[in-house]
Formats: structure tokens, C-alpha cells, sequence
């Protein structure tokens, strides 16, 4: 069969980080280190205890429950008790390998679960998985517009065609890369009236600014499922350690269709999350440390650029409007050896921003700010 020939099918768009190499050769050939900036891995440590946890082989010779084990989700039942005074059920509370491969994995499994619905709501500026899990599926992704006030959805805009198909909504809040917070009562509430099932993606929860961190189970369980991540929260990222949690309902259905799909986190890491969940002063620690780079990079990169960065509502971005988001992302490699994120990587209404992510240790945040500094006065 020649290429001509070839059935058309799906091709997997350029993954976004990829498109930054260029920039990221030009930034090293100027400086003696570059500063990655671009994407949210948290780089300080775990707490010493979660580490320790890991190295225990008890729990690695047997399959790990997929729905997490009763230890794991006491963990996330006190957790959630604790910080927010939530109250759920060990069955309502289900684990997942990180929280990526839910969200990109969620559409097919809601759309077997109710096959008349087609169309995946999402944030027209966001995370890109929460589209690519409906692409995935062979479901329409829809964008929700975002406010211009604050950035919230702007839930009203929403098409009644598009309601009426919709099997799922996404919600963010603190949002990536804006950092917005979401009035999660209104779209709880907007999600019941209309039938439509909300995901509320709350992995950033722990790094609020502007007042307590805010869950949507607070308003009830009915029709919600919140998911959490331990990846920035406890700088577990590389364990790969999460749940979701909320409506029984949903919740056992995700549970049981998961089982067959394969989805357990490893013994050691669901014994590791445990006393990761319970700890809550190393969390206010890293709360200390993303605030304080949030202040120092906003006031340096506002002092450089000429453009106001300012210190977000929650999440550790900066969301930065500019004229030009790739040349910005040029200009901050070329003068200070740091890498962003420009803004249509998270959707075409992000064109004029660009996200710089505070994840690196204090001394590389210095260097950076050191470098614009120089610059600046030069």
C-alpha cells in the first residue's frame, strides 16, 4: 500500500514542551545553566519519612488493590475531614496513578457508562489533557469561555446543543495556568440542574492565596467527583499517586470499570501516600517556599518586561500578559536562561500570556532574578 493509500486516522499533535527546544538550545549556548521554568514539576523534596516509606518491600509482592487500599483512603478520608471538613466513605473514594491518566482516560469511560452523550466541556484556557481526553475517546471536546473578569467559566455562554450532548464538565480551580479560583458552589449547582456530571481537578488545592483552599464536595456529593494529586502537594510527582472522590454513584462505576482496565498504584507508593497525606506541616513549608518565589519573580519580571506579573490567587504560575507570547518566551530565555510556557500551549485564548512556573529551587529562582536584574540596569 503506498502512502497515498494510507487510511487517515488520528495523529498525535507535536506534544507542546517539544516546541520549546529551540528556545532551550538558544538560553544554553548564553548562559553557563537554564532555568526550566515551563513545566510544573515540583523539584524540592518529599518529606524524608515518604521516601523511607517507599523503600519498604511488604506491600510489593502482592497485586495492589486498583481501588486503592483501605489505609489509602482512610489517609484521604481524614485528609479531606481535616483541611476541608468533608465527610465521605471509604466506597467513595477511588486511587489513581497520579491524576494525569484520569483525566485523559475519564471520557471513554464516561461515554461507555451513557452512550447518547458526546461533548466533553472544558476551560477554554486550561490544562491540554482535559481536550485530548475527549480526542481520545472520539468525543467533541468543548470549550467553556472563561470570564473576563476573573476567569472563572463562564457557564452561561455554553450552547444549549452542547449542554444537552454533554456527558461531563471539567472544572479547575486554582486554575493551571491562570490561577484563578472557580466559584465551584455555582458550577456544582449549575452541573446538577442541567444532568451534567462535574469534575472538579483541585490538584493545586494546598496552594491558595487569596483565602482557604476550597474543595467542591463542600456542596454536596450529588453528581461531583473531585480529583486530587500528591505530585505537587507533596512533591510526588515521580511516584505518580492521586484519587478522585465524591458521587457513590460515579465513583463505583470508575472504580469497578478501572479494575478492569489495569489501573493500580503500586503498594509502596499507596504506603508512601499515606503518610505523604498526613503531612501537614511539610505542605505549609512548600506553601512558604511557592509564595515566596511567586513574590520575588513577580516583582523581577514586572521590573524587567515592563509587564505587571502579578502573584496569582492560587497555583504556582505566573500568568503573564504580554504582546507577544513566543518572543516574550525568546527575550526571557536570551536575557535570563529561563524557560516559560507560552500561553496557546493551554488554548488560543492564551495567545497573549505566557505561564512561568515557580518550581525550581530558591538558588536557580535567584539566578534568574539576577540575570533579569543585570540586564535591566545594563
Amino acid at each position: 500500500m503506498t502512502t497515498a493509500e494510507q487510511p487517515s486516522g488520528f495523529v498525535p499533535p507535536p506534544y507542546p514542551y517539544d516546541l520549546l527546544n529551540e528556545v532551550r538550545a538558544d538560553a544554553a549556548a548564553r548562559h553557563d545553566s537554564v532555568v526550566d521554568l515551563s513545566i510544573g514539576t515540583p523539584f524540592d523534596p518529599p518529606p524524608a519519612a515518604v521516601i523511607e516509606a517507599l523503600a519498604s518491600g511488604a506491600s510489593a509482592r502482592s497485586y495492589p488493590p486498583s481501588v486503592g487500599t483501605p489505609a489509602f483512603h482512610d489517609a484521604v478520608r481524614s485528609w479531606l475531614d481535616r483541611r476541608f471538613g468533608v465527610t465521605i466513605e471509604r466506597s467513595q473514594v477511588g486511587a489513581t496513578i497520579g491524576s494525569k491518566e484520569f483525566v485523559a482516560s475519564l471520557p471513554q469511560y464516561m461515554a461507555l457508562r451513557d452512550p447518547s452523550k458526546d461533548t466533553v466541556l472544558y476551560p477554554a484556557v486550561s490544562y491540554p489533557s482535559y481536550e485530548m481526553g475527549a480526542t481520545l475517546a472520539g468525543l467533541r471536546a468543548v470549550k467553556v469561555p472563561l470570564r473576563p473578569d476573573g476567569g472563572g467559566l463562564d457557564l452561561d455562554a455554553v450552547e444549549l446543543s452542547d449542554r444537552e450532548r454533554a456527558l461531563l464538565l471539567w472544572c479547575n480551580s486554582p486554575g493551571n495556568p491562570t490561577g484563578h479560583l472557580e466559584d465551584l458552589e455555582a458550577v456544582a449547582t449549575w452541573g446538577r440542574s442541567h444532568g451534567i456530571p462535574v469534575f472538579s481537578d483541585e490538584c493545586y488545592i494546598e496552594f491558595t492565596w487569596r483565602g482557604p483552599g476550597r474543595t467542591i464536595l463542600e456542596h454536596g456529593l450529588d453528581g461531583v467527583v473531585a480529583v486530587h494529586s500528591l505530585s505537587k502537594r507533596s512533591n510526588f510527582a515521580g511516584a505518580r499517586a492521586g484519587f478522585y472522590c465524591g458521587d457513590g454513584d460515579i465513583v463505583e462505576y470508575l472504580r469497578e470499570v478501572r479494575k478492569h482496565a489495569g489501573m493500580m498504584v503500586p503498594g509502596p507508593v499507596q504506603a508512601a501516600a499515606c503518610l505523604a497525606l498526613d503531612a501537614d506541616a511539610d505542605v505549609a513549608a512548600q506553601r512558604d517556599r511557592y509564595l515566596s518565589r511567586l513574590n520575588l519573580m513577580a516583582e523581577v519580571l514586572s521590573d524587567w518586561s515592563q509587564s505587571p506579573a502579578n502573584v496569582p490567587a492560587g497555583a504556582f504560575y505566573l500568568w503573564v500578559r504580554v504582546d507577544d507570547a513566543w518572543e516574550f518566551t525568546r527575550r526571557l530565555a536570551r536575557d535570563g536562561g529561563a524557560i516559560a510556557s507560552p500561553g496557546d500551549f493551554y488554548g488560543v485564548e492564551g495567545a497573549d500570556h505566557v505561564r512561568v512556573a515557580v518550581v525550581q529551587p530558591d538558588e536557580y529562582i535567584e539566578t534568574v532574578a539576577t540575570r533579569l536584574r543585570a540586564h535591566r540596569e545594563a
